[in-house]
């Protein structure tokens, strides 16, 4: 039976990959893609999660939820990573949808009907999570699983010294999540940033006649530019792509288990993960925190992935 699965996401190229990956994966149903603020605006990420999911047209359309503003104005800037729109180059003409709903409760409807059964990937900042909990603080004990792609342990922050993305975009929202009754997964940046895809990923793509190989074909030449021109390096980091296959394909991680929280303040260390690694630390607040993962077989993983997704009746 398949997995059921909601993916929050800020669309960002790194979100789409994963995106592409979750739809056509028949080990995965997907039934919800709901929007957050981050990588771009609420309004762009909601346009961006309509357009990928139409320029991909599963075999199974999800439910969409739509992002609100964050509480606070934008603090990190990511066009010169992902673009102005979070999509690189690439621009999009979208339907006009009716009854579009927001995300929060998206999230909860689809937490009551699939109680215990639910895993949630968290992709972006964990904004419409915290909210839906605020909401309803019942919901929490309902989720199967949250998986969350953010933090550092012993990492360095890729925003800040100290700070990871998404959870430096919402610490507060973090923080709740954080310390909320679910059964939490965390996918640092001690993970991802260990699989740095190079050129070959492009090779590896559908074909261009498929919607998916004519989709990635579209973004991931940016990201490859990008990351050489801004980062130096001469690969992309797929941060989310790399957090999905926590859910399918997990014996490729190595996971500790820790107590972990999140600093709301500080001019140094506001958005900072701290996990305590102490022996004599305090049990009583445990995550699963990947801390290694086996590079060639997630890399693998990726690529094979991606390439499903052009044969979809596969």
């Amino acid at each position: 039976m398949a997995r059921k699965v909601l993916l929050d996401v800020d669309p960002g190229i790194d979100d789409a990959v994963a995106l592409t990956m979750a739809l056509f994966d028949p080990r995965l149903e997907v039934v919800a893609v709901t929007a957050v603020a981050g990588n771009v605006a609420a309004d762009q990420a909601t346009r961006n999660v309509q357009g990928i999911i139409e320029q991909l047209d599963p075999p199974r359309w999800p439910r969409m939820g739509v992002a609100s503003a964050p509480d606070q104005d934008p603090l990190v800037d990511t066009r010169h990573i992902f673009g102005a729109r979070g999509l690189g180059d690439a621009s999009f003409e979208i339907a006009e949808l009716h009854h579009q709903h927001p995300s929060e409760k998206v999230i909860a409807d689809a937490i009551r009907s699939a109680p215990d059964d639910l895993t949630i990937v968290a992709l972006g900042p964990l904004t419409n999570l915290a909210r839906t909990f605020r909401r309803d603080p019942t919901l929490a004990a309902m989720v199967g699983q949250v998986v969350i792609m953010g933090a550092a342990v012993a990492s360095p922050g890729n925003v800040t010294a100290a700070a990871e993305f998404n959870i430096y975009c919402d610490p507060q929202a973090a923080r709740d999540v954080f310390r909320s009754r679910t059964t939490k997964t965390i996918i640092p940046l001690d993970a991802t940033s260990q699989v740095l895809l190079t050129y070959d990923l492009l090779d590896h793509l559908p074909g261009e006649d498929s919607a998916a190989g004519k989709f990635l074909g579209s973004l991931l030449p940016f990201a490859f530019r990008s990351h050489r021109q801004v980062l130096g390096l001469e690969g992309v980091h797929l941060h989310d792509a790399v957090a999905l296959l926590a859910v399918t394909n997990r014996e490729l991680f190595t996971f500790h288990r820790l107590p972990g929280d999140v600093e709301i303040a500080g001019d140094l260390t506001q958005g900072a993960t701290v996990f305590d690694r102490r022996p004599t630390a305090e049990r009583r607040q445990l995550f699963e925190v990947a801390m290694e993962i086996d590079v060639p077989g997630a890399t693998d993983a990726i690529m094979r992935g991606l390439s499903a997704a052009g044969n979809p009746s596969s």
